[in-house]
């Protein structure tokens, strides 16, 4: 039938993918989240157990007929009902008779005597599965049957949002049921969910998960509002003029920009199978910068793979056109749970984003309470796996606005960023634009001061910096970054692992913190280095700078904490540019501290050290 992003034609690419990867024939579980008209599901079926999903009702039962076809002989029925029903003239002035065709209505859907046979059809069809007579298999069989041959003599442009305004030739025909067309081959296994995705994905137990989402504001629930009525037979309430039944139980926030990214994230991260496929069209509200940027996060390393297929080979002779818009097809094997890494939104100076794995290598083994007493940008805590966490920073500002991450709804939160973008005409080194909003954050009295409206600010900002006079107030001068799909991609797996934690917020000098701390704790400590300078340690923010007085209250803290039989480590460079921090490496021999050299990091040019106080 005519389906809106039908998947039949990149089948033969979906197979080669399956084929390469080893996947097919190994009893394995494939997952058709967005099984939509089944083409994908009815291919592969006898390679995999296959499950279905859809929000729409109408598309499931289509999927599963289809699926199950070979299996449906109709022998307690004893007669083959396609024969029955395009021998007798039968015909009910029911539902679709009423409101669909012009006997009852102004609505031209389908001619009257078309309505009226649709009406006895799926009386009939029903009937039988009350009694019996029909097994599940052969119910979903003659209702895809059903639905496949309205769709060639229905008068519309396609799909079933509107009607033509006066009669196609084929509208005129009378309807003849045909069985619908399936793979002859026989399906291991079939089974059906009826559910938005986002909240089964976490239950579904699979080892191969196919995504093909919506992916522009395209309502699937309005197109094919008669298809939901035809299967649930509920008689609804209509609209007056198109005869939609009610559409807000159908509508799907992956027709949504912004929306589907957060989904799509969600999606990636909690799904059980190990090898994702998702097919996705040039024209969709997510970049494949963004795609790519999100299952390489959650993808073992080399795994990921994109295909672009120009929709001159995979699309209707109308869209052949169209030379720049493709179909892509991507593929990943994703990580282990533990083995995921998230990244600050904020491009925090001294990040640790790139040396996690190395951190966690030297962590205690038992652990109750993380606390990140310098937690800046946030890019350890975050990714620490326990959930009870403390985040601290002397910088109050810097504290809620990575706080503003897990209290703020997601959504909401971009929105914001995407009008006050909108509002400023915020653009890359445009300086104009950007002293705009910078004086408007300014002049905001400091309880006023919204972390989004910062936020914002920061991301067109030089090198996206969090910089402050004495007053507190932002001066960090325009830049040539923006908020560009990769950020965004931060952003959304960020602001949905810290919302995820137990994390508690906290804003005060280190030295203050011991009463906080017990001996169940571990505390991580990120300080500013002697050796080099930012713009948060310098001493001319409006916040205390570092030097060897500031240095030497840290290792008198450490002390404490090991006077106390608390765990720490202390993430620090001594030695940079030529230069030697004598001090505290003495401090560390003195006490008999471990000190530990990191790998070091593309690009960095400083050495990164750790320094515990554990074997």
């Amino acid at each position: 039938m005519r389906f809106i992003g039908n998947k039949e034609l990149l089948i033969p690419e979906i197979l080669k993918v399956l084929e390469s990867k080893k996947l097919l024939n190994k009893n394995l579980t494939f997952f058709d989240a967005f099984c939509g008209t089944g083409a994908v599901s009815d291919a592969v079926k006898s390679n995999f157990n296959i499950i279905i999903n859809d929000y729409l009702n109408w598309c499931t039962v289509y999927t599963h007929g289809r699926i199950v076809g070979t299996t449906c002989n109709f022998k307690n029925l004893g007669f083959n009902p396609f024969d029955y029903f395009n021998q007798k003239s039968g015909i009910k002035k029911g539902f679709f008779y009423c409101n669909y065709s012009p006997a009852n209505s102004n609505r031209m859907y389908f001619s009257s005597e078309n309505a009226g046979k649709i009406d006895y059809i799926r009386e009939s069809i029903e009937d039988w599965r009350i009694k019996s007579i029909i097994n599940k298999n052969e119910y979903y069989f003659l209702l895809a049957s059903l639905i496949e041959s309205i769709s060639k003599i229905s008068n519309t442009a396609g799909v079933y949002g509107a009607f033509l305004k006066h009669w196609d030739s084929r509208a005129l025909k009378p309807l003849t049921l045909q069985p619908v067309v399936f793979n002859p081959q026989k399906a291991l296994s079939i089974t059906d969910y009826n559910e938005k995705i986002e909240n089964i994905i976490e239950d579904v137990d699979c080892d191969v998960l196919y995504l093909d989402p919506p992916y522009t504001q395209n309502q699937y629930g309005t197109q094919y509002h008669i298809l939901q009525t035809l299967v649930l037979n509920d008689n609804p309430t209509i609209s007056e003029i198109t005869g939609s039944r009610p559409t807000a139980p159908m509508r799907s926030d992956w027709s949504k920009d912004l929306k589907s990214h957060i989904l799509f994230d969600r999606l990636i991260s909690k799904t059980k199978a190990k090898y994702i496929l998702f097919s996705y069209s040039s024209d969709g509200f997510m970049s494949k910068s963004f795609i790519e940027a999100n299952m390489k996060r959650y993808g073992k390393d080399g795994s990921y793979s994109c295909q672009r297929i120009p929709y001159n080979k995979y699309t209707n002779t109308k869209s052949r056109a169209k030379d720049n818009h493709s179909e892509y097809l991507f593929y990943m094997e994703k990580n282990g749970r533990k083995l995921f890494y998230f990244e600050s939104p904020l491009n925090y100076i001294g990040s640790k984003s790139r040396i996690i794995n190395q951190l966690e290598k030297w962590y205690p083994k038992k652990i109750n309470k993380f606390i990140d007493i310098f937690g800046g940008g946030f890019n350890v805590g975050i990714n620490f796996s326990g959930l009870d966490i403390i985040y601290n920073d002397i910088n109050y500002i810097v504290k809620d606005l990575v706080e503003s991450f897990q209290l703020e709804d997601t959504y909401e939160y971009l929105l914001f960023v995407k009008r006050m973008i909108k509002k400023y005409n915020l653009q890359k080194e445009n300086s104009e634009s950007y002293l705009k909003i910078r004086e408007y954050y300014n002049s905001l009295s400091k309880e006023k001061r919204d972390p989004r409206l910062l936020y914002t600010l920061i991301l067109y900002g030089y090198n996206q910096q969090i910089r402050f006079n004495g007053n507190h107030d932002f001066n960090n001068p325009s830049g040539m970054r923006w908020f560009n799909d990769k950020v965004l991609e931060k952003f959304v797996s960020f602001s949905r692992e810290i919302k995820e934690k137990k994390i508690i917020f906290k804003s005060i000098d280190y030295k203050h913190a011991l009463e906080h701390i017990n001996k169940d704790s571990f505390v991580y400590m990120d300080p500013p280095y002697l050796l080099t300078n930012g713009s948060y340690n310098d001493g001319k923010r409006g916040f205390h700078g570092w030097d060897k007085t500031t240095q030497k209250d840290l290792l008198s803290f450490a002390d404490e904490l090991n006077e106390c039989g608390i765990k720490f480590m202390i993430s620090y460079v001594v030695e940079h540019n030529g230069n030697t921090n004598d001090s505290f490496i003495e401090w560390v021999e003195s006490k008999s501290y471990k000190l530990i050299k990191l790998d070091k990091i593309p690009g960095v040019k400083r050495d990164e050290i750790l320094v515990i106080n554990y074997g």
